[in-house]
């Protein structure tokens, strides 16, 4: 079945480029010029993909991306020509799963929209529930608890988690979590992780004691038996 994705932009000729590239390749596309097109969008039609530019009028990027993950899990990429390190880091923080700069390349916008399908596709097919003492990890549910509590995480930190989660003990460096996590057509700064990982203990409490700091080579899920 192919997949539709939302193209969000107020520049008619780049909504038309990005959809002659991704129709070539056999996405179904609909466009939306504003922030609240992109919301009345979402909430009538069923998307697989949301292509997200910033600078937008009736509700900015910011907004529309921090709306759409109070309620859903769509894999969005934001495209935008607002390149700085802050606005990269604000964007993974509010639950982009990817970041490309104006101007660009179509074929690789293609090539990131498949790796974020693909890993999209991959989460749906897990079924396990993973136990760690006070920490569970509900992987059909997408949900976490410590000590019987909802921890309410983005979908990166949910997936940052799950990914260490998965591989207890064993000290995963920046470079191969940015791999796994974000993919490897990920272009962002190693601080990134950082970040996550700063977000994602205060949100666990009493559970951060699972993520462990390796030095001078990055984190480990640390399960003491």
């Amino acid at each position: 079945m192919e997949a539709t994705i939302l193209l969000v932009d107020d520049e008619p000729r780049l909504r038309h480029l990005v959809r002659l590239y991704l129709e070539k390749d056999g996405f179904k596309v609909v466009e939306a010029e504003t922030g609240r097109q992109a919301l009345t969008a979402l909430r009538q039609g069923n998307f697989d993909l949301l292509i997200l530019d910033i600078m937008l009028p009736e509700g900015d990027g910011w907004q529309v991306c921090r709306e759409i993950r109070r309620t859903s899990d769509i894999p969005i990429l934001m495209l935008t020509a607002r390149g700085d390190e802050l606005d990269r880091l604000l964007g993974f923080e509010l639950g982009a799963d990817d970041y490309m700069v104006k101007p660009f390349s179509p074929r690789e916008l293609v090539a990131r929209v498949k790796a974020l399908l693909r890993r999209s596709k991959g989460r749906l097919a897990e079924n396990k529930v993973l136990v760690f003492g006070d920490l569970v990890i509900d992987e059909m549910a997408r949900e976490v608890r410590v000590n019987g509590q909802p921890v309410n995480l983005t979908p990166k930190e949910y997936e940052l988690l799950t990914f260490m989660a998965r591989h207890p003990g064993q000290a995963l460096s920046r470079e191969k979590i940015l791999e796994h996590v974000w993919g490897y057509d990920f272009y962002g700064d190693l601080r990134t992780v950082d970040t996550h990982i700063k977000n994602l203990r205060e949100k666990l409490k009493a559970a951060a004691k699972y993520v462990a700091t390796v030095w001078g080579v990055g984190y480990k899920f640390e399960v003491k038996t």
